[in-house]
């Protein structure tokens, strides 16, 4: 079981001193197999017939450094699982539930996250975030997500995000929660219609990306790098252009809230 440090003001570390006592037990209350069982139906697994958990509660087992490559998670309850150094890359996991998982090198990539649901994982073992320990999203079916996260750096190169949920809800306005994809690399990915309130986009990379129709409310893209990315229709009210990078940026000119961003001054056109 990875150790993850508490991160100042991070509620998403909190529960996983109770993740770690049940995952070291090798099963869990409520979960519908044991590791020694998911293990077997992953070696017994093929191309032809990979492994299917569809809808199964995997709530937290210690699932760490398994080959689910290709396997159909399609649903299922990860709830505190830790599927640190895990392959899930191609994995189907539409819908499933991946809130107050341990993600620490695990390998989302070209996986089908569609509608899925990601509050509060732990990513990183320490304080600092790492691109070594940050998790791979590249060329992920994020569709219609829901995060609330701390992904600082994180590989999301290539991946649909069209229509992602990250933006802050109601009841955590008052809260310090916010997602953090600081220095994430986001080129050419499809952010189009995605709710990104309140994000913390700090040296972001967004070269290409798709962010038409997106809402960027009050979002931090202080040095980050938009070059060539689309913003036809996105809502740059109040978000911090502080730095950023706008050279050959397609569709400003019909973002709402551009005469309310802030710093835009000090943008790089």
């Amino acid at each position: 079981m990875t150790s993850v440090m508490k991160e100042g003001g991070a509620p998403w570390i909190c529960s996983l001193v109770l993740v770690a006592a049940l995952a070291a037990a090798g099963t869990a209350h409520g979960a519908d197999l044991t590791v020694r069982e998911v293990t077997q139906a992953l070696v017994d697994a093929s191309p032809e017939r990979p492994a299917d958990f569809a809808h199964k509660d995997l709530s937290f087992l210690d699932l760490s450094g398994l080959d689910f490559k290709g396997a159909d998670l399609a649903g299922a309850n990860l709830y505190g699982a830790d599927l640190s150094d895990a392959n899930l890359s191609h994995a189907r996991l539409a819908g499933a539930t991946l809130d107050h998982t341990i993600i620490v090198r695990t390998d989302f990539a070209g996986a089908d996250l569609s509608r899925a649901s990601l509050y509060a994982p732990g990513a990183y073992t320490g304080m600092e975030a790492t691109p070594a320990e940050a998790p791979n999203f590249a060329g992920a079916d994020l569709a219609g997500i829901r995060i609330m996260a701390r992904l600082s750096r994180a590989n999301m190169r290539g991946a649909n995000l069209a229509g992602a949920r990250l933006g802050m809800a109601r009841d955590q306005l008052k809260t310090q929660t916010r997602n953090d994809l600081s220095g994430c690399d986001l080129t050419d990915a499809d952010l189009s219609g995605a709710d990104l309130k309140e994000v913390n986009l700090r040296f972001a990379k967004l070269a290409g990306a798709d962010l038409s129709g997106a809402s960027l409310l009050r979002a931090d893209l202080s040095r980050a790098d938009l070059t060539g990315a689309l913003l036809t229709g996105a809502d740059l009210t109040q978000a911090d252009l502080d730095g950023t990078i706008l050279k050959g940026v397609i569709g400003l000119g019909q973002a709402k809230g551009l005469d309310q961003a802030l710093h835009r001054d000090r943008s790089v056109p």
